[in-house]
């Protein structure tokens, strides 16, 4: 259907017309400050900000600025070319490169003031070694594998690893940390196992009559149910945007959604009964029924698995996706009843007219995670940043 009268152009954040695509990825910066205070509020030590990913797919830098602004303590991102784009971009506080180090880009984590995980002893010499050569003292983190088997030394073989690192005329020791495995199931015993083995570790620090450095542990997982795994600061992911990590997590925090992703009707047709729908012809129409089209698809990171499985709120009602999801565009049957006209706006993930359809369900329906539902959401896709008033102070 066409709307009977004009509609009205697109706004920016800053409320001027706006000219890119009608499908965009809109993050409340409101929402984000109340999760970062309620998970700080709740754990009572400081939170370190994992924004690797581009934050999850909701924008590194805008997300990084905000925190900064909002008084987090510390930064976490997976690659040190994520480290570099937020100096780039002006963010000042501690950033920690959590991946495993390539010894050509050493030189980079000192250049651009990143915090380094050291991860074995080989690791700790090629830090040293580029340190010395620059002249300027490394801010290392040591990396203790409990039970991932990623990257770490193993927490039985910690001692000497630990001594060394201690002992370096080039690194300074900040922190201490290990990554949870099983975290998100919160019946899960893995957990306790982990906190044991890290907590004998970190006892060599103690053995070698040295301060402790920060003890970091808890992912989301472990903030929402494992106080043991605090310590000294935690290190939220997924929790901080106000989605679960699994299904079988449990909040005790009010925690709420940061991205919406919306995009707009751009063809409205009637589809007789028994005409077909999109690439296999996988869907046929049960009777004269209203068809929709959406301009976003699985270039865009939309997943390809929802074909006839994912839903849509048009005008506050879940409608089904039918047919395969194209690169660029879905349909959507509003049935033999439903209204839409173009320009109409389509909800994908987010509210609309008291009705809801959260990532975690989405990522269900594509039988996937919510991590990958928000980090698949790529480039191609404005994102557009509403709320973010001044921080604290």
């Amino acid at each position: 259907m066409h709307r009977p009268s004009a509609e009205a152009p697109a706004l920016s954040p800053h409320g001027t017309e706006a000219c890119d695509r009608p499908t965009r990825v809109r993050v409340d910066l409101d929402a984000l400050s109340h999760n970062l205070q309620a998970i700080g509020a709740h754990v009572g030590v400081p939170v370190m900000g994992i924004v690797k990913a581009n934050a999850y797919g909701h924008g590194l830098v805008p997300v990084a600025r905000h925190l900064q602004a909002q008084g987090i303590a510390q930064l976490g991102v997976a690659f040190v070319e994520e480290g570099i784009a937020l100096r780039q971009a002006g963010v000042t506080i501690p950033i920690l490169v959590l991946g495993g180090i390539y010894a050509p880009q050493v030189t980079q984590f000192l250049a651009h003031d990143l915090e380094v995980t050291v991860s074995s002893l080989d690791k700790l010499r090629q830090v040293e070694r580029a340190a010395e050569a620059m002249g300027r003292r490394a801010v290392i983190h040591l990396k203790i594998d409990t039970g991932m088997e990623r990257i770490g030394v193993h927490s039985e073989n910690a001692g000497r690893f630990i001594e060394a690192a201690v002992a370096s005329r080039w690194c300074t020791v900040k922190g201490v940390y290990s990554h949870l495995a099983c975290a998100d199931e919160p019946d899960s015993p893995m957990t306790a196992v982990q906190v044991a083995r890290f907590l004998e570790a970190c006892a060599h620090f103690d053995r070698l009559g040295v301060p402790m450095p920060v003890r970091h542990l808890a992912n989301s997982g472990g903030v929402l149910h494992f106080p043991d795994t605090w310590l000294d600061m935690v290190r939220p992911g997924i929790a901080l945007f106000g989605v679960m990590p699994a299904p079988s997590a449990r909040s005790p925090l009010a925690l709420r959604p940061v991205l919406s992703l919306v995009s707009r009707v751009v063809y409205f047709k009637v589809v007789k009964a028994g005409r077909t729908v999109s690439y296999g012809a996988t869907w046929a129409a049960p009777c004269d029924t209203r068809v929709i089209t959406v301009p976003i698809g699985y270039g865009d990171g939309y997943p390809r698995a929802l074909s006839s499985r994912g839903e849509v709120l048009v005008r506050g009602v879940r409608y089904p996706i039918v047919g395969r999801v194209c690169m660029d565009q879905f349909m959507v049957d509003l049935g033999p009843e439903g209204t839409a006209y173009n320009g109409d706006e389509v909800v994908l993930i987010g509210h609309q007219d008291g009705a809801e359809i959260r990532c975690e369900e989405v990522a269900l329906a594509a039988g996937t995670i919510p991590y990958e539902i928000l980090t698949g959401l790529n480039e191609r896709i404005p994102r557009e940043y509403v709320g973010g008033g001044p921080g604290p102070g």
